[in-house]
Formats: C-alpha cells, structure tokens, sequence
C-alpha cells in the first residue's frame, strides 16, 4: 500500500524516505549516462571490440532514454508517477546485472539499451513525484534536493567511474547498481505516494509514441554522427528525416486534446522560457565538461587524477548552492535567482576560456567553484518552476520535459565540442568555453524576462 497524500504533500518521516527512493534511483540513472565513458577503452579491449563500436555502449543508453522519456511520462499520468517509477526501478536492477554478465558487445548494447528503458521510467516521473511528495510551500526545497543529485551524478560521473575501476573490473560499473537499487527498491514499495488526480480521460497513441521515438531518436543519431565525423551525406539524410517526422508529429500533437509531446505546457510563457534557459544551461555545461579535460591534460599536462579533482569543485560548489536556491525560491522570484546564477555561470566560463598560459591550481579552483555556484543556484528554481507552472494532472508531462531538455542540451554541447575541436584545432577548449559562456549569457537573459509572467501554478 502506498501513503496517503493530501494536497499537502506528505507528513515527514514518510516524506524522508519518499526523497531519498528519489534520490538513489535519479543518482543511478543519471551516472550511467556518464560512468561507462571512461571504461569504453578497457571495456572493448576486454569484449574485442573496436572503440568505434564500442561508442554504443553509451549511445544505446542515450537513445532509448530520449525516444522513451516523453511516452514514459504520459503513461505517468494516466497510471500513476509511483507504478511507472517501482516499475523503471525493478527493470534498471535486472538489466545492470544484465550488463555487467554480458559476454560480448552486441549482449552488452542490448543490455544498455534494455536499461535505457528503466532509466528513462525513473527520470521521467521523478520531479512529478516530488510534486506531490512536498508540500506547495516547500516544493523548492524538494526540486534542489532533485536539481543537486542530477547536477553532481552528470559532473561526478568521470570522477566516480575512475575510483570504482581504481578497484575493481568494469563489470562494477553496472554491479554496484543492484544493492542500491534493491534498497530503492524497497523504500519505493513502502514510501512513495501515489497521485491521486490522474489523467484518466487521456488516451495513449501509438501513433504518437512512434513519431516521438523516430524524432529524438534521430535528432541524437545526427547530433551523435557530426561529432564523431560521420559521412556528411549520412548526417544531411538523418536531418532531412528528422524535419519531416517533426513536422508530421508536431501537427498530430496540435490537433490532440491532450498530447504527447506537451505543447499545450509549451504554450504556457514561463514554462517555454524556462524550458529554453534549461537546454542552454545544460548544453553550455556539456560544451564546458567535454572540453576541459582536454585543455587540462593535453596543454597542462595534468594527469587523469589531477584533472578528476580539478574538476571537483564545480560539483562541491553546486552541492552547496543548490539547498540554498531551493530556500530561497520561497521568497525570490524564480526570474531573478536564475538570471544571477546564469550570470554567474557565464562569468565563470569567460573566465576559465581567458586562464593564463601557465594557471596554478588555484586559478582553474576558483573559476570552477564560480561555475558550479552559478549553475546550482540557477537549476533549483528554473526545475521548481517548470513543474508547478503545469496543471497538476500534468505533472508527468512537464516532469518528462524537464528530462528531455536536460538530454537534448547536453548531446548538443557534446557535439558542438567536436565542432570547435574540429574548427579550431589546439584552441578547441577555448572555443567550447567562449561559445559555452554565450549560451550561459542568453540563458541569463531569457530567465530575467519570466519576471514579467506569473510564477504561481496554471489551473487544471
């Protein structure tokens, strides 16, 4: 049986047990989007396989994700944010151990793919539950905590992959998922609310779900090809596919009285404006993270430890801002606190792109420490809003958004990496940087207007 909830939210020792099932499951689908990247290398030389190939191990999780997120999210509205999540949970367990007894490539892509799936059932629900876990008054608070574990799982992921293989094969990668995921597991089934208003007169279309899995899923195949250097003709026929599933699937959505893809949140202003400073927050991220280690190992000279701490602290300085964010939403409106965090992001990245030819240690620190500050007090109240600008019955939807634009932006930033890489040779990090502060810049700008529209709740 699942808690009793009010409009309320839950009282709070339930509540407690409630974030941290959140918490755990959001942690564990999130870093195995970035975990397996630094195993790539010993992974294919263990399954003999080549590193092109060996890309699919993070591709097929990156996909199935995308093209599964928005479907996964509406059925969370019509049956219930807690059986989609314990559902994603119980298949996330089967399928990590999957990976980790995969004897071949071919087993472990499936296995990816297949965890895909589980990874997208729990991000796709996660805020929505949050919604109805805290009360309205302190949904913040709940939305930082939210904000803070996907912000450090994307940055930490490098980091926390380099100890687990430090000790232990790459088969842990995967192996560690299940204690955490049995204990998720477990305080899912006793803690998590169920959503009482669901969307009971929504229909799911087929149709629908098809069209959204062609469309994202050929939006990270292209963006995915031009950054490892694709044939241009190929790259040019997955575009010209992308335009015309996008449009066929967009003109569906319109004529539908609740659609799939939520273009009816989409005409809410504070939502869409909120919705674009995500995506470049996200993608100026990516263009920063991807480049640096490069930059810090190739003209610094640093080694791989030395670059993993080095990065640290943008992680550690989110951690600290985004709780604080979280609080501060209940008095600030979400515009301003965005638009100083994102002006802070931005400084942060110009700063790092004009670093001096030989920077101490202390140089990069304090620079990182700016980014990662600017970033958590940015992504708490820009997620808060999102979230309680739907209708409640809704929430799926905008929970599903939420989680596409964070995908979207950073497989943009990745591939926009390769394109200054490929434009400007050595100085391809300071490009990324630059470009990566003029995103963080027109983030910044955008949030500052949502000052103008209402931040309270759209009725249903």
């Amino acid at each position: 049986m699942s808690p009793t909830v009010s409009q309320d939210g839950l009282p709070v020792p339930q509540r407690y047990g409630a974030i941290i099932t959140i918490a755990l499951g959001i942690m564990m689908a999130v870093l195995d989007g970035a975990i397996a990247n630094v195993a790539l290398p010993t992974i294919a030389r263990e399954l003999n396989a080549s590193p092109a190939e060996s890309i699919w191990i993070v591709n097929a999780y990156q996909i199935a994700i995308v093209i599964s997120l928005l479907s996964l999210s509406f059925l969370g509205d019509m049956l219930g944010y807690r059986r989609v999540y314990q559902v994603g949970l119980a298949l996330f367990i089967a399928t990590s151990l999957f990976c980790a007894l995969s004897p071949s490539l071919n087993m472990l892509t499936v296995a990816r793919i297949l965890q895909g799936f589980g990874g997208a059932a729990l991000m796709s629900v996660n805020t929505a539950l949050i919604r109805i876990i805290y009360p309205q008054r302190f949904l913040g608070r709940g939305m930082a905590i939210n904000s803070l574990i996907v912000a450090v799982s994307s940055a930490a992921g490098p980091t926390v992959a380099a100890a687990i293989l430090s000790i232990a094969s790459w088969k842990w990668l995967f192996l560690i998922n299940v204690p955490l995921g049995i204990v998720a597991l477990w305080l899912a089934l006793r803690f998590l609310p169920d959503n009482t208003q669901k969307a009971k007169q929504q229909k799911f279309d087929i149709p629908s779900a098809i069209m959204n899995a062609l469309f994202f899923g050929l939006l990270i195949s292209a963006l995915s090809g031009f950054s490892q250097g694709q044939d241009h003709w190929l790259i040019l026929a997955e575009v010209v596919a992308l335009v015309l599933v996008g449009v066929v699937f967009v003109r569906r959505q319109l004529a539908m009285p609740v659609p799939l893809l939520p273009v009816d949140l989409l005409r809410i202003p504070i939502f869409s404006l909120s919705m674009c400073t995500s995506i470049c927050s996200f993608c100026a991220q990516m263009l920063a993270m991807v480049s640096l280690p490069f930059f810090l190992q190739n003209v610094l000279g640093r080694d791989e430890v030395a670059t993993g701490l080095l990065l640290t602290p943008w992680p550690l300085a989110t951690m600290v801002l985004a709780p604080i964010a979280g609080r501060l939403i209940e008095k600030v409106h979400a515009g301003l606190l965005g638009g100083l965090g994102l002006a802070m992001f931005a400084a942060g990245l110009f700063l790092l792109a004009l670093l001096p030819t030989q920077p101490t240690d202390i140089d990069i620190i304090w620079r990182m420490m700016l980014c990662g500050a600017g970033f958590g007090l940015f992504q708490s109240p820009n997620n808060h809003t999102i979230i309680s600008s739907a209708p409640r019955h809704r929430s799926g939807g905008a929970s599903g958004m939420l989680g596409t634009a964070r995908l979207v932006g950073q497989s943009s930033g990745a591939a926009l990496v390769a394109l200054m890489f490929n434009l400007f040779n050595d100085s391809g990090t300071h490009a990324s940087l630059v470009l990566a502060g003029s995103f963080a810049t027109v983030a910044a700008f955008v949030s500052m207007s949502r000052m103008t529209q209402s931040s309270q709740t759209v009725k249903s």
